[in-house]
């Protein structure tokens, strides 16, 4: 399966539910900005997980290889990580309303563009390679510009509320990516019109995109910072035992001020921080893996079941992984998450063995049930494993450093497309086995260096 840049493949990912559930009305944010910030990053997830359903059969029917098909989005994934940073640094001083438009505007153009690139090819007015090139330049808009909203998203909804309230309010977040992951391949079938075919999804999801920006410029107030730097720094990370300052209860307008204060005041975020580094390896390694997994996904079912001869007949079964994938994300988010009130240390380490046993399932799957079988407890794994690497980030630094951190956890989820789904295509191309082995080797390294360096999560929530 094509694999996509992360921004959803992780955005702004869930962190663990708080020891105590939250209830939605005590996030500390309206309801309504809530809503916004849900929809840009359910758009977003939907379309790329469309777009994910039907590369497979688009490059099949092209006559390209499959890692090929990988490689296209390589630049774009390259390009999400060095902008994210830089984009998470700008929201800080622009404000986070301006970065998700500007995320939003990447997204529309780059879908409607690489739709029509992958139309002329499809068509015969484009040699295939030809197609491909021009398609990974359309596609760099997404890295070039999309990877200004997930940091925003991050950022903004941990700026203004308290630990507890901040892991509820995260975690409703990043179930939009859940849910987008389910929509997209369920829609995607239904958008390959006539005219269009293959590429209906694309053009489709960049005007959904269009309107949602909109949307967002008219519903969400503008939070560009309007408070100079006072010295308000918590002297300990935000979240920890220590410091009455982080632990005390404000007004929500009294809340945004302090973020723009400490946003204003917060000195630069080493990457080798002791607080956040351990936290950036295993989310780099586990996100290989994953990567890795969803990029062999779609050409997996397309050889196992037989339809390298019939590419359109393959979007159907590859968008029904994805799908059963998608839903064992959300029951890791919305079910077992809260239920187990499992803390961030806890949710990466059990993940990454769920991880280890799907891959494994998957490895060995013969047919569409075992597959999907297969995918869908490697994606429960990765469901669980994604929220706590981002939450155990988060709440390891300051407020005052959440711009930071949050575009520092979206350029580790972009690093992660790179190269990782073309290298699973090689490998799974030259030997079954050597590619499933490869992603459980990540797998086993996240958890051993998790068990060692990862905070306790008693530690995180100072509990």
């Amino acid at each position: 399966m094509a694999e996509t840049d992360p921004a959803p493949i992780e955005p702004a990912p869930s962190a663990p539910a708080a020891r105590t559930a939250a209830p939605l009305a005590e996030t500390g944010i309206p309801r309504g900005r809530l809503a916004l910030l849900f929809t840009v990053m359910l758009v977003t997830a939907a379309g790329n997980t469309a777009m994910q359903s039907v590369m497979p059969s688009i490059g099949t029917s092209l006559g390209v290889a499959d890692v090929w098909i990988s490689l296209a989005y390589s630049w774009s994934a390259l390009l999400w990580v060095l902008c994210a940073p830089f984009w998470a640094r700008r929201s800080d001083r622009r404000g986070r309303k301006k970065m998700m438009a500007l995320g939003l505007a990447g997204f529309s153009a780059s879908m409607v563009l690489c739709g029509a690139t992958l139309w002329f090819g499809l068509s015969g007015a484009l040699a295939a390679g030809a197609t491909l090139i021009v398609f990974a330049l359309c596609r760099s808009l997404y890295g070039l510009f999309g990877s200004a909203a997930p940091p925003a998203v991050q950022a903004y909804v941990a700026s203004r509320t308290e630990p507890a309230q901040r892991t509820q309010a995260l975690s409703l977040i990043s179930s939009s990516f859940g849910l987008g992951t389910v929509l997209g391949p369920a829609l995607a079938p239904l958008l390959i019109f006539p005219v269009v075919g293959l590429t209906g999804p694309f053009l489709a999801f960049a005007a959904i995109g269009l309107v949602t920006m909109i949307a967002l410029r008219l519903r969400l107030p503008n939070d560009e910072p309007r408070f100079p730097g006072h010295g308000f720094a918590f002297d300990a990370p935000y979240g920890n035992s220590g410091g009455a300052q982080s632990n005390r209860t404000v007004q929500h307008g009294e809340e945004e001020m302090l973020a723009h204060h400490e946003e204003g005041t917060a000195p630069p975020l080493r990457w080798t921080d002791p607080r956040s580094s351990p936290w950036l390896l295993t989310g780099l390694l586990g996100g290989h893996a994953q990567a890795m997994v969803l990029g062999i996904g779609g050409f997996l079912v397309l050889d196992r079941l037989g339809l390298r001869d019939d590419p359109l007949a393959g979007a159907g079964p590859v968008g029904i992984v994805l799908m059963t994938g998608a839903v064992a994300t959300l029951l890791a988010q919305w079910g077992l998450i809260p239920t187990l009130k499992l803390g961030p240390r806890a949710a990466a380490l059990w993940g990454m063995a769920l991880a280890i046993g799907g891959v494994a399932l998957l490895a060995v799957a013969r047919d569409l049930h075992a597959i999907a079988l297969g995918f869908a407890i490697a994606s429960l794994g990765f469901g669980l494993f994604r929220p706590g690497f981002t939450a155990g980030a988060s709440l390891a630094v300051s407020r005052a450093e959440q711009g930071q951190v949050s575009g520092q956890v979206a350029s580790v989820n972009g690093a992660s497309y790179v190269y990782a789904p073309a290298l699973g295509v090689w490998l799974y191309g030259h030997s079954d086995w050597l590619g499933f082995a490869t992603i459980i080797a990540f797998c086993l390294a996240v958890f051993a260096i998790g068990s060692r360096r990862l905070q306790r999560d008693a530690e995180l929530t100072g509990e």
